[in-house]
């Protein structure tokens, strides 16, 4: 192993990040004056040339091979988020591929990986969308593992910045009265969906990311997010996730599923980094 691989991946990111920016300066300082602007970099010609993601294919994925993920997931998410700290994301699976594993992966965030998502084999699963942090212009990748192990990749370019470090939405007392809370949304099957039936859960979490700071004693908030869910429905798991400081406060979870047998009985399964756990069944009329 190389001595480099030794460094957490948040240290290389911020290193890199630092080279990147001190890059930039430098080539700026060396433009002549009457340089043409409109040839200078686009942000992503930036993030393609220094681009954390080489790294994070061996870190994360063990430098395994990947193929085009086109036609086979989707990534769906703003160009230009309006909140940095709501980013909304879909992702959308091919059923004919039988997708049983998802990475959500945002490069230049401080921890990269957002989340994993591991769907169950009779769920049904096609779509399921979240709202994650983003903290620098950067790529994200999604990258599906069908179930005979073939990795398929897709990216999106997602301008944004300091979504990591953005004060909480909510006062930190009503935060921690209401934490662990959940409630679960059931939508009427939709026609553009294949006629799928979809359900969202919700769950009241401030998922600290370590890097917010309290708004009066301007103190460093420590990280406290969820890491682990499990959404089940009729005792089969729709979906489990593992999840990271890239989540956004009070997370939320909008998926479909095969509907056979009618509306059927969710549960959902909630574990936080300070090993606190929150369970919660949804029998039909029940939020």
């Amino acid at each position: 192993m190389q001595p480099h691989r030794r460094q957490p991946i948040m240290l290389r990111n911020c290193r890199r990040r630092w080279l990147a920016i001190a890059a930039a300066l430098l080539s700026a300082a060396l433009l002549p004056a009457t340089a043409d602007r409109s040839a200078a970099a686009s942000p992503e010609e930036v993030a393609a040339a220094d681009s954390a993601w080489p790294g994070l294919v061996t870190d994360v994925f063990d430098g395994r091979p990947m193929q085009d993920g086109a036609g086979i997931i989707t990534l769906e998410a703003p160009a230009r988020a309006a909140d940095p700290a709501l980013v909304p994301v879909t992702l959308t699976l091919d059923p004919a591929k039988a997708i049983r594993k998802v990475t959500l992966v945002i490069d230049e965030n401080p921890s990269p990986v957002a989340a994993t998502f591991t769907i169950g084999e009779k769920a049904g699963l096609t779509q399921l969308s979240t709202r994650v942090r983003v903290n620098a212009y950067t790529d994200i990748h999604a990258v599906a593992e069908a179930a005979d192990g073939t990795l398929y990749m897709v990216k999106r370019f997602v301008k944004a910045a300091g979504g990591c470090a953005a004060p909480a939405g909510k006062d930190p007392e009503l935060a921690a009265r209401e934490m662990g809370q959940m409630k679960l949304r059931r939508f009427p099957p939709d026609a553009a969906n294949g006629g799928r039936s979809e359900a969202q859960l919700m769950i009241r979490h401030p998922n600290n990311s370590g890097l917010q700071k309290d708004q009066v004693t301007l103190l460093y908030i420590p990280a406290h997010f969820i890491t682990d869910l499990t959404v089940s429905r009729d005792g089969q798991p729709v979906f489990t996730m593992s999840g990271g400081i890239s989540i956004s406060e009070d997370p939320s979870f909008r998926f479909d599923y095969a509907a056979d047998g009618g509306p059927g009985t969710f549960a959902a399964m909630a574990r936080d980094t300070e090993g606190k756990v929150w369970e919660k069944t949804f029998t039909q009329g029940d939020s």
